[in-house]
Parts: structure tokens; C-alpha cells; sequence
């Protein structure tokens, strides 16, 4: 039990609500879809089952590998220098074992969404593409919209399991994927800040690090306006959304302006930490459940 919860705190497991809300709801928008084109239509238990196992075992499996490809750059990092692996609170065998088994886990997991073969066929390609985000801030500044591209994977994931057709993919998904990939992309730029001379230091490749905090900042704020807008745009092309999702949006929007009111520092102070966190987890936790909660609520009105 002792070696469970540690790794659990390594991958910080509680970090799964930012992207499981919008893989139900993705797949909430497909049943309603079905239902709405065929009233007979019966939805299968064991598919939002296997959503919700593939959604922690993949991301389980990202993180473990994240933690272990980072173990260098972690020790080397004083604010990551107490993380499990640099620690010793965990030995890379252990990790490494915990991946695997994950990622079987998540292999094994599309099953369950038989005679669809979609889910299993990209189980594999979907594992690397994960993987590779470990690499990516080595090489490329876009890693940080690399990670918003494997959350974005979880509604997009979730409507083919519902609606099993790979292409073409309509729009009302696509919007939805695409606003969880500018909202990750913004919320990593807030969280990267604290790490800016660091990866000046090591020539990591990250916008805080190549641009200064204040580019992050900013280009943080664009990627939450254009999440904004795809979400807005949303019910005018899947039209079982109502009114009340559209002030769910609202809702999103202020919690996005006060998140950044609160990472962002004054003028000529250097950036608060703990504030920092704050902004990172527990206002981006509102909008990914607040907006579920409330589009749930509404693809149920509007039945």
C-alpha cells in the first residue's frame, strides 16, 4: 500500500481531473447525438467503463515515463530536486514496471469497446505520441503545446468510442478537443514560469526559458482566449447545446481572467510560487468540472 501511494504521488494521480471531465463530456455529446438521430438508441455500461479506465491507465502511463525521463533534469532542478525518483523515495525499477503495467492496462482496456477497433488499433500509436511529449522540451519550444495535444486526444478519443467512425470527424468534437489543447498549452505556459532560469541554465526549450516570463504570460492569455472562442463556437454547430452552456462558458472565461490575475506578479516582482500552484490547479480544476457539470446539465434539459 505504502509503494502504491508513492506512486500515486509521483504521478499526481489528483491531476487526472483536468482531462477526464472533458473526455465524459465528449462522449456525453456523441451519446446525446446518437439519441437524438435514433431515440431506440441504448448506450453500452461498458463503454464509459473503459473511458474511464483508459483515461487513468494512459495517463498514468505518460506520467510515470515523464518522471522517469526526467529524473536528471529533475535532481538537477531545486524545485523538483524532492520529486520521488531524485529523492529516492522510488527507484526507477519500480517506475518503469509501473508504466509498463499501465500501459498494458490501457492496451487491454480498449477491448472493452469491442466490435470497435478503432480504440485498439490506436492504443500503441496514441502510448508514443504520449511518450514523446518527454522529449519534446528537449528539442522544440512547442512542447508545451504538445502536452495540450495529448489531453486534446480525450474528448476526440471518447466521441469515436461512442460514435465509432475515424473520419471524418465533425466539427463540434474538433472545437472541443481544440479548446482543451490552447487551455492546457495556457495553463503549462503559467506553471513553466517558475523554471525560467532553469531552463536558461540547461537549454531546455521552453517559451519562459528562450522569451522571458513575460512572453509566457502572455501568450498564455492568448491560448485561454482562443479556448474561450472554441468553446463559444460550440453550440452553433452542435445545436444540443443551450443557453446554459453558453453561460458555463462565461463562467470558464472569468475563472481563466482570474486565474491569470493571480500567477501573474506586479511589475518588478519576482513570481510567487505558491501562487503560481494556485493558478495552475485549482482554477484550471473549476473549469474542467464546472464545465462538465454544467454541459451535463444542459444535454440533460435539452432532452
Amino acid at each position: 500500500m505504502n509503494l502504491l501511494l508513492k506512486l500515486l504521488g509521483l504521478i499526481r494521480f489528483s491531476h487526472t481531473l483536468f482531462a477526464l471531465p472533458f473526455a465524459i463530456l465528449g462522449g456525453a455529446m456523441a451519446l446525446k447525438l446518437n439519441w437524438y438521430e435514433n431515440p431506440e438508441y441504448c448506450p453500452r455500461m461498458v463503454e464509459w467503463v473503459g473511458i474511464l479506465l483508459c483515461m487513468v491507465f494512459a495517463r498514468s502511463a505518460a506520467m510515470g515515463f515523464n518522471r522517469w525521463a526526467d529524473n536528471e533534469l529533475d535532481a538537477q532542478n531545486p524545485r523538483t530536486a524532492n520529486r520521488h525518483l531524485p529523492a529516492g523515495l522510488l527507484t526507477v525499477r519500480s517506475v518503469l514496471f509501473f508504466v509498463a503495467v499501465c500501459s498494458v492496462g490501457f492496451i487491454v482496456s480498449t477491448l472493452l469497446f469491442l466490435p470497435n477497433r478503432i480504440p485498439f488499433f490506436s492504443s500503441v500509436p496514441v502510448l508514443f505520441f504520449l511518450f514523446c511529449y518527454s522529449y519534446a522540451k528537449r528539442w522544440t519550444i512547442a512542447a508545451h503545446f504538445w502536452l495540450g495535444g495529448a489531453l486534446m486526444l480525450a474528448p476526440l478519443a471518447a466521441w469515436i468510442v461512442i460514435r465509432p467512425v475515424l473520419l471524418p470527424i465533425p466539427l463540434p468534437p474538433v472545437l472541443l478537443a481544440l479548446a482543451v489543447l490552447f487551455w492546457t498549452a495556457g495553463f503549462d505556459l503559467i506553471y513553466a514560469t517558475q523554471d525560467m532560469e532553469f531552463d536558461k541554465k540547461t537549454g531546455l526549450f521552453s517559451v519562459p526559458g528562450k522569451y522571458g516570463n513575460k512572453a509566457a504570460f502572455r501568450l498564455s492569455a492568448i491560448c485561454h482566449i482562443i479556448s474561450v472562442l472554441c468553446l463559444a463556437a460550440i453550440p452553433y454547430v452542435y445545436e444540443l447545446f443551450g443557453l446554459i452552456f453558453e453561460l458555463g462558458i462565461a463562467a470558464a472565461a472569468l475563472i481563466l481572467a482570474v486565474e491569470h490575475r493571480i500567477a501573474v506578479p506586479q511589475p518588478d516582482k519576482p513570481i510567487d510560487l505558491p501562487r503560481v500552484n494556485v493558478a495552475f490547479f485549482q482554477m484550471n480544476v473549476f473549469v474542467s468540472i464546472g464545465l462538465l457539470v454544467i454541459g451535463l446539465f444542459d444535454l440533460l434539459y435539452t432532452a
